[in-house]
């Protein structure tokens, strides 16, 4: 990439969390949390468990409200938003337990995503109430196309629920990009996967990200993966964040080490 572009990208933040807190009666699993994502970064987030990960996922995402502050996307509040409203403005993400429907088809996964953005909308795709016919063509065309790119389309017609672990990482990621989002946020897209795996892993994201032209937040737990793939890492330990910079900085920071990484 060039110099010029990765300078164009740098400065323009997507997302930016604002003194971000949630509280479980009396757990503050997130706690006044304060970080922005640029454009075209790939962002990761890591932490022992129950640092608040995920939380922080669901609190971007809309699964949950916070208790106090704000999450801005591109500049405006989407704090209050539910989850579909966040994911038309084009923040689309995975789960840490896969959420396929696995008696479906790979290719119906992907087209249900889909309809979020046909004028005919979801439940007429579904239960099949004939959505206008050259819409639901197209539709199944991008579903293949996506599910190409992701190397799983001589296996469009099969159960979700028949491919493996990494088959299903590979189909859930295809179906987060059916929404056209501009922001992608993987909640450990690596788990289960073997070495080998990771590292195709960690080049499939960074291709998708060019591909794209996505923002891409990342929880994982495989710290060479993060460290070797992401742009800037932000670091949580009970719900705060200890660390925010790059993976040099991050891996030397004592307060880290000490709290994550071990001696």
């Amino acid at each position: 990439m060039s110099h010029s572009l990765l300078a164009a990208r740098s400065h323009h933040p997507v997302l930016e969390a604002k003194a971000l807190t949630r509280r479980f009666g009396g757990l503050v699993a997130v706690n006044q949390v304060s970080f922005s994502v640029n454009a075209g970064e790939i962002f990761g987030l890591i932490g022992p468990n129950g640092a608040g990960k995920t939380t922080l996922f669901n609190l971007v995402t809309g699964l949950i409200e916070p208790s106090s502050g704000q999450m801005l996307y591109q500049g405006t509040e989407i704090s209050r938003l539910r989850p579909h409203q966040i994911a038309q403005k084009g923040v689309a993400r995975t789960f840490q337990n896969i959420r396929l429907f696995s008696d479906l088809s790979a290719l119906e996964n992907v087209m249900i995503a889909r309809h979020v953005h046909t004028k005919s909308g979801l439940f007429k795709g579904v239960l099949g109430l004939s959505p206008a016919p050259r819409e639901e063509q197209r539709t199944r065309s991008r579903a293949g196309e996506l599910l190409n790119l992701v190397g799983l389309s001589d296996r469009a017609q099969e159960k979700a629920c028949n491919f493996s672990y990494g088959d299903q990482r590979r189909l859930e990621i295809a179906r987060a990009l059916a929404l056209e989002p501009s922001v992608l946020l993987l909640d450990e897209p690596a788990a289960g996967m073997n070495p080998p795996e990771k590292q195709q892993l960690s080049d499939f994201i960074r291709t998708l990200r060019d591909q794209f032209n996505l923002t891409i937040l990342l929880i994982e737990h495989h710290v060479p993966l993060v460290m070797g793939l992401c742009d800037r890492i932000a670091v949580l330990n009970f719900g705060k964040l200890i660390a925010l910079g790059d993976p040099i900085e991050v891996k030397k920071d004592p307060v880290v080490i000490e709290a994550y990484l071990g001696g």
